[in-house]
């Protein structure tokens, strides 16, 4: 059973406050109050002297586990939001593998999925784990990149993303942390910038992340009410309270207090949510928690994960 054995994070020191990002990103006043109060956005973390690749290197050197191990990583992939994110022929990903060691794995990247590939690159490796004939076979996922265009940084009217990485070691048949249940939705219609179907788009959004929610939570013999807690993406904060009351779930079980402090980190809000909770102890060895995401832009992806801690 897919697992996730360890998982390291990095978020950025730096912190810059809405207001600092008015004039690069072209936010009206008004648009600087409505994310702070409405959507609950304060601070946004940036890594300004750290490429893509000193991100990754970030997160990957605070993964202990990976130490001693790196002869069974098998699998490298990395989950990001962006299709492109250096120009050719650089390729940070294999300068990394080689850095540490894994010039041996099978390296490559999942984007297809916008913010939601970071889950599909762990359910990816559990599927590869399984088929491996190499009984303690490992990967390694990573997730992190740049908000290095207005594009890239603005979600208009909805977020703000900021910087981080995270690493994470996968196995097959690892103890913590167990996979239960992934179930996802991709959404076609909703391609680019969605045009005359955004309105329809910003209608569904809440009922299909419930859809996929429940159906994960179903798929692993789960009630909602079996649920301890929910790591979100962090888009914003009144879409998760809209969201629970759609659902009949309560608010206080779902950990925002990252989205003031980080804003959207692209792939990685899940496993800055996971390091999070597990400082705080929110989670209890056999509890079940349940990991949600969206991503927009090659359609729309709704994904959700249900894991036993």
């Amino acid at each position: 059973m897919t697992a996730l054995d360890a998982v390291s994070v990095h978020t950025p020191a730096f912190r810059v406050p809405l207001e600092d990002l008015a004039e690069p990103l072209g936010l009206t006043d008004i648009q600087v109050r409505l994310f702070r109060r409405f959507h609950g956005l304060d601070r946004i973390r940036f890594d300004p002297d750290r490429s893509l690749g000193g991100l990754l290197r970030a997160a990957v050197d605070g993964l202990t586990a990976l130490r001693g191990n790196e002869h069974r990583v098998r699998y490298v992939i990395h989950g990001r939001a962006m299709p492109v994110v250096v120009p050719y022929p650089d390729n940070p990903l294999h300068d990394l593998c080689r850095e540490l060691g894994l010039a041996h794995a099978l390296t490559f990247t999942v984007t297809h999925q916008s913010c939601a590939s970071g889950l599909l690159a762990v359910e990816l490796a559990g599927r590869l784990l399984t088929g491996d004939p190499a009984g303690d076979a490992l990967a390694l996922v990573l997730t992190g990149e740049k908000a290095f265009t207005r594009d890239a940084r603005l979600l208009p009217g909805t977020s703000i993303f900021g910087e981080g990485a995270s690493a994470c070691l996968v196995s097959a048949n690892g103890d913590r942390d167990r996979l239960l249940a992934y179930a996802s939705a991709q959404r076609g219609e909703f391609d680019g910038e969605f045009g005359d179907l955004a309105e329809r788009f910003q209608r569904e959004y809440r009922a299909s992340l419930a859809d996929v929610m429940r159906r994960a939570v179903a798929d692993a013999g789960l009630a909602l009410d079996d649920i301890r807690l929910v790591l979100p993406h962090n888009v914003n904060v009144v879409t998760w309270q809209r969201l629970c009351h759609l659902i009949d779930f309560p608010v206080d079980r779902v950990l925002l207090s990252n989205v003031p402090e980080h804003g959207h980190l692209f792939c990685s809000d899940a496993f800055a949510n996971y390091r999070t909770a597990r400082e705080r102890e929110l989670l209890r060895e056999g509890d079940h928690y349940l990991v949600a995401t969206v991503g927009a832009g090659a359609g729309a992806t709704f994904s959700a994960m249900v894991f036993r801690h």
